[in-house]
């Protein structure tokens, strides 16, 4: 089981919890999940293509996952999935 951190912004879809354990062997399945289990966070994570969202990133043991092999990382156990929003803003 790898755990995933939950930022702030998808707390409130996961019962306020800072992490939570998520079973899977690639990151798709751990993030599905995640989703089978938390169901407000499947619209958050994933777009309509069944991807992740474009303002999503996650990290697998602090690497980018869309650098190494997107949804179908391998994930070990005790691995530890990242959410991060991505942020836009400007001035």
């Amino acid at each position: 089981m790898a755990t995933v951190r939950i930022p702030p912004v998808l707390r409130p879809s996961v019962g306020g919890e800072k992490e939570v354990d998520a079973p899977g062997e690639t990151v798709g399945e751990v993030l599905r999940s995640l989703a089978a289990s938390h169901p407000d966070t499947e619209g958050q994570l994933f777009g309509s293509d069944g991807g992740l969202n474009r303002y999503v990133n996650v990290y697998l043991n602090d690497e980018d996952v869309r650098v190494l092999d997107g949804l179908d990382t391998a994930v070990k156990e005790g691995d530890t999935l990242v959410i991060l929003p991505a942020m836009a803003g400007g001035g």
